[in-house]
């Protein structure tokens, strides 16, 4: 083998590898087309359009600067893949007062409006697929969200319910400001120097926005579900009472 073919045979093998898994997922994911709602599998017609609320684009960018993809996933995978639908509330609540069973895997439009899909890299904390949604219903579900996560981020093993968390403070995303009179409604109740008050900064406030849009539990057409909901089974016939 001449050193010619062997340099040409190595560029054609990690060649082919790099444009099957990098450069042809690319070019089909970056504009995904729209995807409508089956009145037969899915009860309904229509484009399904996912919905997110609050400062995506800004929030997720103060989210990857601060590395949150290092311990935290975003992604619930498919049920051939894992079982994440089984992981609590990671995939959706399973007992929504309102709509009952939410749990889903993620699929490509999770992530629209961001520049980067921050599926993450390990699980060292629970996936935040969901955590929007999670804080919302369970966490705070009596008090504000956005309070609850910003005590949390400047915080963790603040709250009594999770006095070991291994989730870092983030003390360098809030700001100590003079008061002058009544401190600032989104002050934060903790001990600050006298004269002064702990507030959230903008990337603070930018990142909650963020956590709290991620409720990605909504329902999605089953043409794009690797798990639709599955058809109750069919009641077999009562076998017949013995005679005699």
């Amino acid at each position: 083998m001449t050193f010619r073919s062997f340099a040409f045979g190595l560029t054609t093998t990690f060649g082919a590898a790099w444009l099957a898994v990098v450069i042809v997922p690319f070019f089909l994911m970056r504009t995904p087309k729209p995807v409508s709602f089956d009145e037969t599998k899915d009860g309904k017609e229509g484009i399904y359009h996912p919905k997110r609320a609050g400062r995506v684009i800004n929030g997720a960018e103060v989210y990857s600067a601060n590395g949150c993809y290092h311990c935290h996933t975003q992604l619930i995978r498919p049920t051939y893949a894992g079982n994440d639908l089984g992981r609590p509330d990671w995939a959706g609540l399973k007992t929504d007062e309102a709509r009952g069973d939410t749990r889903r895997e993620s699929n490509i439009f999770d992530y629209t409006g961001e520049k980067f899909a921050q599926i993450g890299l390990n699980r060292l904390g629970p996936d935040l697929s969901n955590v929007g949604r999670r804080v919302e219903a369970i966490y705070a579900k009596d008090a504000d969200p956005e309070a609850w996560l910003l005590m949390h981020l400047y915080d963790p093993r603040a709250n009594p319910e999770r006095p070991t968390s291994t989730c870092p403070s983030f003390r360098f995303l809030f700001d100590e400001v003079k008061v002058q009179g009544q401190a600032p409604a989104n002050a934060l109740p903790v001990q600050a120097p006298e004269g002064e008050a702990i507030v959230p900064s903008h990337e603070a406030l930018a990142l909650v926005e963020y956590l709290l849009s991620l409720k990605r539990d909504d329902t999605v057409p089953a043409s794009i579900s690797h798990a639709p909901a599955t058809k109750p089974a069919e009641a077999k016939p009562a076998a017949a009472a013995p005679q005699g």
